[in-house]
C-alpha cells in the first residue's frame, strides 16, 4: 500500500467540499455531538488473541510474493479460518508485477454463514512489501519488510472476529473474509520508472473482476495497518466518495463504544488501496480503515511504513482492540 493521490475525481471532490465548507463544519460538529454512548452488542474482541495472530504470521518471516514463507503462511491462514467453522477457499492466479515478474498470488476467502443472502465483506491484504523503500536508511531500501502492521494486523483482526463468530447464532448477516494477495508489490520508490496505481492491489483487482455470479455484499470494510502504535484512523477520502454512509456508521459506532479517540471525525488523505477496485470494479461500497499521521515526517502512514521497523515491537494491542471491537459492534448492529 498505498499511495496518497489526488486524481481529477479527487480534485472535483475537494472543490465540492470546499464549496460547502460551512455546512460541512456544521455537519461534523453535529455528528460528533450525536455520537452518544451505546451499549455493546455481540462478543468481546480479544486484543491478546489478535496480537498473537499477528505474531504467528510474522513467525513465518517476511511473506513476500513467490517465497516459501508466503506459501506456508497462506496455508496457515486458511487452516485457522477453517478451524473456526468458516467455509474456506483460495482464488489462485498468476499476475504481473510492476517489473513484469510473474507473481503466484492467492486470495483467501472464508465465509461465515454462507447460506445468508445479506452479506458484509471484511478484507485485508496478507502479503509483505518486498522492499523497505521508505526506510530512512537507504541501505535497507531493497530489504523485505516484516509487515507486522502493514499486512499481518488486518488479517489478525479478521481471524479474531472469525474466532468470536464461530459458535454464534444471533448475527443477522453473513460475513465474507477476504485476504487479498499481491497488494504490496507496487512500484518501489527507487525504481527508475513512474509509479503506476495499477501496480498496487493486484489481488484485489483480480478478485473484483472475477466475482462468483450473483455475488453481492451490502458493503465492505478494508482493514489496513490496524495495529501500529500511535495510530489514529481519519476518514479516508475514497471511502467517503463511494461509501460515505458506511464511514459515518463506523466512526459513530467507534465513538459510541468509547473508541472515538482512535477514530477522529476528521478527513485523511485519498489512497490507492484494495478498496479502490472493490468500489470501482466490483461495485461494492467499501471503506478503508487505515491510519493517518498528519504530523509524521517519515510518512503520513506512520514511522514504520515500508521500513524494516514494521515489526511486532511496534504493534499495540490497544489499537487492535479499538478496531476489532468497533467492527464487531458494526456487524451486530446490522438488521
Amino acid at each position: 500500500m498505498k499511495k496518497l493521490f489526488f486524481s481529477s475525481v479527487a480534485m472535483f471532490v475537494a472543490v465540492v467540499l470546499a464549496c460547502s465548507c460551512a455546512s460541512c463544519k456544521n455537519s461534523a460538529k453535529t455528528s460528533a455531538a450525536e455520537a452518544d454512548t451505546i451499549a455493546l452488542v455481540g462478543p468481546t474482541f480479544s486484543a491478546d488473541s489478535a496480537y498473537a495472530f499477528t505474531a504467528a504470521q510474522c513467525a513465518f518471516g517476511e511473506r513476500t510474493m513467490n517465497s516459501r514463507a508466503h506459501d506456508l503462511c497462506g496455508e496457515w491462514i486458511m487452516k485457522k479460518f477453517a478451524s473456526y467453522g468458516m467455509t474456506v477457499e483460495s482464488q489462485d492466479a498468476d499476475v504481473k508485477g510492476w517489473d513484469g515478474t510473474t507473481l503466484h498470488s492467492r486470495n483467501i476467502i472464508a465465509r461465515f454463514r454462507p447460506e445468508a443472502t445479506t452479506r458484509i465483506l471484511l478484507c485485508a491484504h496478507w502479503d509483505s512489501r518486498p522492499w523497505a523503500d521508505n526506510d530512512p536508511d537507504s541501505t535497507n531500501w531493497r530489504k523485505p519488510v516484516m509487515a507486522a502492521n502493514d499486512g499481518a494486523s488486518g488479517v489478525a483482526v479478521m481471524l479474531e472476529i472469525a474466532r468470536a463468530l464461530q459458535s454464534d447464532t444471533t448475527l443477522k448477516v453473513g460475513v465474507d473474509f477476504v485476504c487479498f494477495d499481491a497488494e504490496d508489490w507496487g512500484t518501489p520508490q527507487w525504481a527508475d520508472v513512474a509509479d503506476d496505481a495499477d501496480t498496487w492491489a493486484l489481488g484485489a483487482q483480480h478478485w473484483a473482476t472475477h466475482l462468483p455470479e450473483g455475488y453481492e455484499a451490502r458493503y465492505g470494510i478494508l482493514l489496513d495497518m490496524v495495529g501500529g502504535a500511535g495510530s489514529k484512523f481519519y476518514q479516508e477520502g475514497v471511502s467517503k466518495q463511494y461509501a460515505a454512509e458506511i464511514v459515518n456508521k463506523v466512526w459513530r459506532t467507534a465513538a459510541g463504544i468509547g473508541y472515538g479517540s482512535f477514530f477522529p471525525m476528521k478527513d485523511g488523505g485519498m489512497l490507492t488501496d484494495d478498496h479502490v477496485p472493490v468500489n470501482e470494479k466490483a461495485g461494492i461500497p467499501c471503506i478503508d480503515i487505515v491510519p493517518f499521521f498528519p504530523d509524521c515526517q517519515q510518512s503520513s502512514f506512520g514511522p514504520t511504513w515500508h521500513t524494516v521497523n514494521d515489526t511486532m515491537e511496534n504493534i499495540d494491542p490497544n489499537v487492535l482492540k479499538a478496531v476489532g471491537q468497533t467492527v464487531l459492534q458494526v456487524l451486530y448492529s446490522e438488521e
